[in-house]
């Protein structure tokens, strides 16, 4: 998840609404068709629910270059400041949020290398709720974070920016939580770092954690170590339940 210091809705201009013209389809309603959740999920073929979520993202990518940056900023970033002012829904929807290309390319590609073979193990249901459980874990982890650090500045350590204004944004915590259950299933297999270096699944997983501690401990103003930490305890909560056959 990336932070920023600044106000996004100073930082980044709207360049305009377009306006489209859809075109209407007639939906046929069988009334003998189930429309449960679990029905639905039934009909997913397998990676449809990897290549929906990357859909998702990179619309939202798309939609911060032409929709109002304030309602952006309200509706698809987490901050301490949106939670409590009653936008819950921000838990979430910041995970589908990106601004920079670099970053949700990197996020991407991480969610369809490791999250094609988590959804054809397990499912595209187990695979969308770990995506979301990621997600809030992530936003959790960043609000107790935000959260401490406010209570600090006020006890007398000087911050830079308000920590409660400091806003988060992108799929990195739902993504560290599919990477990380990848590796504790496989911590044998290998992983190519650059698509070039092969190293053990295991030693990728000890560094992903370790970094992410040395962000929180240095005060990474720019990558949230903070809600990666968030998704890998989802993701070790997800490894504890599947051992004990309760996924």
């Amino acid at each position: 998840m990336r932070v920023s210091s600044k106000s996004l809705s100073s930082e980044f201009k709207p360049a305009g609404f377009f306006r489209a013209k859809i075109r209407q389809h007639i939906f046929k309603f069988n009334p003998n068709e189930s429309s449960s959740w679990r029905s639905w999920f039934r009909r997913v073929s397998e990676g449809e629910v990897v290549l929906g979520l990357i859909i998702a993202n990179v619309a939202m990518f798309m939609l911060w270059r032409i929709a109002d940056n304030s309602f952006m900023v309200k509706n698809f970033t987490i901050s301490l400041d949106n939670f409590t002012s009653g936008r819950l829904h921000t838990l979430i929807t910041c995970a589908f949020s990106h601004i920079d290309a670099g970053h949700v390319t990197s996020n991407m590609l991480g969610l369809y290398v490791f999250g094609k073979r988590i959804e054809r193990i397990f499912g595209p249901e187990f695979f969308l709720k770990l995506y979301l459980a990621g997600a809030v874990g992530g936003s959790v982890f960043f609000l107790v974070h935000k959260a401490y650090l406010a209570a600090s500045s006020k006890s007398g350590q000087p911050m830079k920016m308000d920590p409660s204004k400091i806003q988060g944004l992108g799929a990195s915590g739902a993504v560290t939580a599919i990477m990380l259950l990848d590796i504790f299933l496989f911590p044998k297999s290998t992983i190519y770092l650059e698509l070039l270096i092969p190293v053990p699944a295991m030693l990728v997983g000890i560094y992903i954690i370790a970094k992410d501690l040395m962000r929180i401990i240095r005060g990474d103003q720019r990558i949230s170590g903070s809600a990666h930490l968030g998704g890998a305890a989802v993701a070790a909560i997800a490894w504890a339940r599947i051992r004990r056959g309760r996924f």
